[in-house]
C-alpha cells in the first residue's frame, strides 16, 4: 500500500514522511535529480508544463512500486488533471496535511532552507489565492485530513499509522 502525502507548501509533509513506517519517497528531490537542477532552476529556464510533465511521470512511477511506501508529494501536484487522476486511483490512503494560512504564511516567510519561488513571486493576497484554490483539490482527493497547526510530526505520524 502506498500512502500519499498531499499539502500545501509548509504544511510539514517531508517531515512527517521521515517519522512513518515504509519506503520513503520525497518527488521534490526525486525530480530535482532527475533533471539535474532545483526546481525553481528548472522552472525558470522551463516553465511549468514541462515541470507539470516530468512531475506526472514521477508520480506514475511512485504509485507502480511494491510495498508499502510513502510518498510526500510537492504542493503543486494537484494542479495537473492527469496528477489528480493518478491521485484518485489510490483512494483510501491519500492524506491532507492541513494548516490554517497564517501558520503556513510565517513557516515559510521563516525558512531558510527552501525558497518557494511561488512565495517570493507572488503578494500575500495573491498567495492566499492559490492557497485557497488548492486547498479545495487536496480535500477532494483526500482521505484523511490532518490539521498540522499545533500538532508535533511525531503525534501527525501516528494518527497516520492508524489508517
Amino acid at each position: 500500500m502506498t500512502k500519499i502525502l498531499l499539502g500545501f507548501m509548509g504544511a510539514g509533509k517531508t517531515t512527517v514522511a521521515g517519522h512513518l513506517d515504509g519506503n520513503f519517497y520525497d518527488m521534490d528531490t526525486i525530480i530535482e535529480e532527475k533533471i539535474g537542477m532545483t526546481i525553481s532552476e528548472y522552472f525558470a529556464k522551463f516553465g511549468e508544463p514541462a515541470f507539470r510533465k516530468i512531475e506526472s511521470e514521477t508520480l506514475e512511477e511512485l504509485l507502480a512500486l511494491e510495498g508499502d511506501n510513502i510518498i510526500s508529494t510537492g504542493g503543486g501536484v494537484v494542479i495537473s488533471e492527469k496528477n489528480r487522476e493518478l491521485l484518485r486511483k489510490n483512494r483510501k490512503y491519500n492524506v491532507l496535511l492541513a494548516a490554517s494560512f497564517e501558520v503556513l504564511y510565517d513557516r515559510i516567510l521563516h525558512d531558510e532552507i527552501y525558497q518557494r519561488p511561488l512565495f517570493l513571486n507572488n503578494s500575500k493576497e495573491d498567495f492566499h489565492g492559490i492557497y485557497e484554490r488548492r486547498m479545495g483539490l487536496y480535500e477532494g482527493l483526500s482521505d484523511l485530513i490532518i490539521n498540522t497547526d499545533n500538532r508535533s510530526p511525531e503525534e501527525i505520524a501516528r494518527l497516520i499509522k492508524c489508517m
